[in-house]
């Protein structure tokens, strides 16, 4: 399997967007949903089966959970909060990025009709 960067680019760039965006409105969920979505975006992108779509997602949840996590450590440290608190909700949540990225790149896939 190749990786498709192109595809895993545009998805980071729309999870940290959209992750800005949502996060706005809900600091929770509001990351979680867009990395969903550029889930589902570099899943439909990737020309192949679900399985390389949930790695491509994961991917893209993967290198856009690496830069929320620096922007939020960066944010978290001017508010005054402990850095491993801090450090350690933002590692969990990156986790988190990355099965959610995998899920959406298997909804993306799988809306083309793409077979494992």
């Amino acid at each position: 399997m190749i990786v498709s960067w192109r595809a895993v680019i545009i998805g980071a760039i729309i999870a940290i967007v959209l992750a800005i965006i949502f996060g706005m409105v809900s600091l929770i969920y509001g990351p979680m949903i867009a990395v969903l979505i550029a889930g589902i975006v570099v899943g439909y992108m990737v020309d192949t089966d679900i399985v390389t779509g949930a790695v491509h997602g994961g991917i893209a949840g993967l290198i856009g959970g690496i830069i929320a996590l620096i922007l939020g450590l960066l944010i978290g440290s001017s508010f005054g909060l402990a850095g491993s608190i801090i450090g350690a909700a933002l590692i969990i949540a990156w986790i988190i990025d990355i099965i959610v990225g995998a899920i959406g790149g298997i909804i993306g896939s799988a809306v083309t009709g793409r077979k494992m």
